[in-house]
């Protein structure tokens, strides 16, 4: 069954909401209900944000690398990361109404979610390439990548260079250094075999999709990994759409179409991989759970 947990969770966002300097109305007056999973869960939560408008590069505000929290605006990247790690944070905190203790879950989870071994070490510890937010957020055990276990799936490697091949867009890569690590990363990446399913196997696939999965868009375009993501969630059509931040529609939106259609429709894209959330194994407030050990 599910639970009503509203005043908790508003307990529970409200350092969160002054710390980003957000006014405390606009998540006062929502009600939000806990699924029997953390997927059902996140769905929740991620409707919450409908509405709110899309801002790209949010992360890089700073001259150093700090965490980022951010409910006010989201890229399609930093709306996933924030759903889930309040996803996360609530599944430890639910019993425990202590606005402290949820912020610090809430901070914890969003830089383990975010940062290579949950560790924020310069610009290049950021998982700036889905692949490697997913394997990286995979051996943490957060998440399953499943794009191989659905019907049409093929098996492929992409050499990976985008970052490095368009350095105008990241200053920071003008740092040497930095540029070294990223490039490191990028051949690691390279080398990387995936699943995924081809846009023409995407109908078929849909339909084993369950609500709440993370589904990561394939582009065609060389030297790029993935271009977008969003949760699968679905819609009186009985089909999956997609919950997203919209660069198309300027804020977080449930797609029109169903999530075969979306990707037919946009011409730039080659398929889709899909990771699951799992059940977070225990609390990460203390410091040897974030790094991993």
């Amino acid at each position: 069954m599910t639970k009503l947990f509203t005043t908790l969770f508003l307990l529970f966002l409200s350092p969160i909401i002054r710390a980003q300097d957000t006014t405390s109305g606009d998540l006062r007056s929502f009600t939000f209900v806990s699924g029997q999973t953390p997927a059902e869960t996140a769905l929740t939560i991620g409707k919450q944000f409908l509405g709110r408008p899309y801002i790209p590069n949010t992360l890089d505000q700073n001259a150093t690398e700090q965490l980022v929290v951010n409910l006010r605006e989201f890229d399609c990247t930093t709306y996933l990361e924030s759903v889930l790690a309040l996803t996360m944070a609530w599944q430890d905190v639910a019993n425990k109404p202590n606005p402290v203790l949820s912020e610090q879950t809430f901070r914890n989870y969003l830089t383990r979610l975010r940062y290579r071994n949950g560790r924020i070490d310069g610009y290049a510890s950021r998982l700036h390439y889905f692949s490697d937010w997913l394997r990286d957020n995979e051996r943490k055990g957060l998440i399953s990548d499943v794009s191989g276990e659905l019907p049409g799936s093929l098996t492929v490697a992409k050499p990976v260079s985008y970052m490095t091949s368009t350095t105008y867009k990241y200053p920071q890569l003008n740092n040497p250094d930095i540029f070294k690590q990223v490039a490191l990363t990028e051949a690691s990446l390279s080398q990387l075999a995936f699943s995924f399913i081809p846009t023409k196997h995407i109908r078929q696939a849909e339909a084993q999709l369950h609500e709440g999965d993370i589904v990561m868009m394939v582009p065609a375009r060389p030297g790029l990994d993935m271009k977008h993501v969003g949760l699968a969630i679905r819609q009186p059509d009985g089909r999956m759409h997609l919950l997203h931040a919209s660069s198309d529609q300027g804020m977080v939106v449930i797609s029109a179409y169903p999530i075969s259609e979306y990707v037919q429709w946009h011409k730039r894209l080659s398929g889709i991989r899909v990771a699951r959330l799992r059940t977070v194994p225990g609390s990460v407030v203390n410091s040897a759970s974030l790094q991993g050990k």
